[in-house]
Parts: structure tokens; C-alpha cells; sequence
């Protein structure tokens, strides 16, 4: 490899939530950090090399976004996806978290009714009920260690307050990548019912195998006219620092509701090494991208093998899509709480708790995998040592 994924980078002392302020979630700071969802690696030094440069010049003010960061916005949607996107179409946000937020204020109204898929990505909680929305629950089917969508109970519960759904693509914290066959059976309750579609595509481009990411805008023009999307290269490239996303819809009803909302929240001026980093990393990070699937597929093979091997009371769901492992510990009889501390107090393992994605992911644990290799193997043979010692 040209990258050495391998090599431990220092990251305490910078702040950093993974590893400096990790008592914040776990109420101590002595554990191996593999929970929130950003990387131990360095970002690619094309995108290093022009931020250092864009720093250089010492003035750092307002900025404003140009035909360039745009065109590099469309040209990897459309070299990564096949998603021909024009310009026109393309909103900001503060980060994808921030843009799920503003969406749901814009495309509905307090008492509205907003759909998430458990167990999901637990902001998406936080953007319905404190934006004064009600939450309903339309929880994936789990069978065998597979995750689908539950379509029967999808339609059941839709009613003439539900106005969105929140569509998680690829799914966080199961992994799934959603077929081409899925993405348009929902499309269709969607169009047939009224209901928008907020689609969190962050994970995009971190899929594995012969797994395929479909832009949930790209089923169909009809779909593409309920959708917003939601893209950033925080996660592919280790940029989520830098608060840059981007939110797409060919409808410029959808869009425009969203960007005035954006306006009002006053949250549409843009980072100024947020926009370098994001138009260095999708015009020439695409090698290290390829590198790096490379190597987080390893390590999760890794893991999954030595779990098997080792502690085969645990499963461990494969891996389509994403950097987060999602290991069922259910087969060891131990409950929520006492699985957390076998893991925090014995193990020393900064897991993270499956529960807090919804309560069907009670017993299970998402683990992050963006790490070098050193940092997984440790927490197997920590899992193991506490084994023997229980």
C-alpha cells in the first residue's frame, strides 16, 4: 500500500472527543476508544497539503463557496455513484447531523409525524423531538443476522400527520446497503403516501465487496422530486472537524424550503478549510479512499474471524457498508448493564452501547474499525483476557 494505515498517530492531547473526553460518554477516560464515528487515520495529504496552504495565507474570513468546490461536488457524486447532480441543486450545512435537523424543520410542522428505521443513528431522535415533532418507530427486521425493512408496519403506521421519513443509506449501526429493489418499494409507499424522504447518505462512499451504494435520489425522477440528500466527506475522508456538507435535491420546492431554513437558523455561511479540505479530498482522494476500504475490510474480517474462533457466543453482522461493526453479545446471557461492564470495567473496551440506537439494539455493541490494525487486535485480546478472568 501507498499509505501506511498501519502507523499509530498520538491523538491525545488534541481535544479530541474519541480519546480525550471519552468519561463524557462512558464516565471514564482508562478505556481503548472504538465508539464515535471518526478516524485514527490521517486524512489523505493531498487534502493535509491544501489546507496547510489555504493557512498560509493568514486571513481566514468569510468565505464563499466556489464553481469549483461545487464542480467537485458533482463530478464525484457522478465518478462514485453514477448521480448526475447539477449545481443548482446542491445546499450547504454545518455538518449532516445539523442538515437532518434543519430538514425536519423545514419539511414539516410541530406535531408532524417523522419515521426512523431501528436501531439508527440516535441524532436522528434528537432532531425529531427537539424540533417538537412526533417519533415513530418502523424497526428493521432481523433475521439471522440480516437486516431488511419492514414495509407492512411501514404502511400500518402512516397517517395524515406523517410528512418524513428519516432514511439512514448505508445503515448506521447495522451496516446494511440498502438494493435497488429496497430503496424503490420504499419510494413508492413514500410517493403513494405523501411522505418525504430525508436520506443520510454520509456513509456512501465506505462500502465493501460487491455491495453497491444506489443514491436513493436516483431510483426514479418521482422519487427524486420527494428527497433530500445528505452527502459530506467527513466520514470517507476524516474531515468531520471541519463542519462541511452538502444537501442535494432535484426538487427546488424541497430545496428551497431547506436552504430558507438554513437561512433563518443563521447557519449557512460555510468553514473556510471546511470547503479547501472538501474539494481537495473529492477531486484527489479517490487512491487513498480505495486503500483504505481495503484496509478497514481487513480489520473487520479480522475481527469477525477471531470472534468466531474465540468468544463464538457473540455474532458479528457483516459488514456492507460503513466503518462500524455491529456485534450481537445476546448469546452470552449477560443483560444491558452487565454487558456494559463487562466491557468498560473488565475488558477496558470503549464499545459502544447498542441500546442508545434504539431498544432493539439492546444486547448488541457498534464498534469503530477506522483504526490501525494494532488498535483491534488489543481490544480482542483485552475481550479475551476478561473472559478468562470473569
Amino acid at each position: 500500500m501507498k499509505y501506511n494505515f498501519d502507523r499509530i498517530v498520538e491523538r491525545r492531547g488534541t481535544d479530541c472527543i474519541k480519546w480525550d473526553h471519552a468519561d463524557l460518554f462512558f464516565g471514564r477516560n482508562d478505556l481503548l476508544p472504538m465508539w464515535v464515528a471518526d478516524m485514527d487515520f490521517e486524512s489523505p495529504p493531498e487534502v493535509v497539503e491544501a489546507i496547510v496552504s489555504r493557512a498560509k495565507h493568514g486571513i481566514y474570513g468569510y468565505t464563499a463557496r466556489s464553481d469549483s468546490y461545487y464542480e467537485s461536488i458533482v463530478s464525484w457524486l457522478s465518478r462514485r455513484h453514477g448521480w448526475e447532480v447539477e449545481k443548482e441543486w446542491i445546499s450547504h450545512a454545518p455538518g449532516v447531523v445539523a442538515a437532518v435537523h434543519i430538514a425536519v424543520m423545514a419539511l414539516s410542522h410541530p406535531g408532524d409525524k417523522v419515521i426512523v428505521q431501528t436501531p439508527v443513528y440516535y441524532p436522528f431522535f434528537r432532531a425529531i423531538k427537539e424540533t417538537g415533532r412526533q417519533m415513530i418507530l418502523n424497526p428493521l427486521m432481523e433475521s439471522g443476522g440480516r437486516y431488511t425493512m419492514d414495509f407492512e408496519d411501514l404502511e400500518r403506521k402512516i397517517d395524515s400527520r406523517t410528512k418524513i421519513i428519516i432514511l439512514c443509506s448505508p445503515h448506521n449501526p447495522v451496516g446494511r446497503v440498502w438494493t435497488r429493489d429496497e430503496l424503490s418499494r420504499l419510494g413508492e409507499i413514500c410517493l403513494n403516501r405523501n411522505i418525504k424522504i430525508i436520506s443520510d447518505e454520509i456513509h456512501s462512499d465506505l462500502v465493501f465487496g460487491d455491495n453497491r451504494h444506489i443514491p436513493t435520489a436516483t431510483i426514479s425522477e418521482e422519487v427524486s422530486s420527494i428527497t433530500l440528500t445528505c452527502v459530506a466527506p467527513s466520514k470517507t475522508f476524516n474531515l468531520a472537524g471541519l463542519s462541511s456538507a452538502a444537501v442535494i435535491s432535484s426538487s427546488s420546492v424541497i430545496l428551497g424550503e431547506y436552504s430558507n431554513m438554513l437561512s433563518s437558523v443563521g447557519a449557512g455561511m460555510s468553514n473556510v478549510f471546511g470547503t479547501v479540505a472538501l474539494e481537495a479530498a473529492y477531486n484527489n482522494g479517490e487512491h487513498w479512499l480505495e486503500e483504505l476500504l481495503k484496509y478497514i475490510n481487513g480489520n473487520f474480517e479480522y475481527m469477525r474471524d477471531f470472534l468466531k474462533t474465540n468468544f463464538p457466543e457473540t455474532r458479528v453482522t457483516e459488514l456492507e457498508g460503513t466503518y462500524l461493526a455491529w456485534i450481537d453479545f445476546r448469546g452470552t446471557g449477560m443483560s444491558v448493564e452487565e454487558l456494559k461492564s463487562f466491557l468498560y470495567e473488565k475488558a477496558k473496551v470503549g464499545f459502544e452501547d447498542g441500546s442508545i440506537f434504539g431498544k432493539e439494539g439492546e444486547g448488541f455493541m457498534r464498534v469503530n474499525l477506522a483504526c490501525p490494525r494494532a488498535i483491534v487486535e488489543e481490544a480482542m485480546k483485552r475481550l479475551i483476557n476478561a473472559r478468562k478472568s470473569s
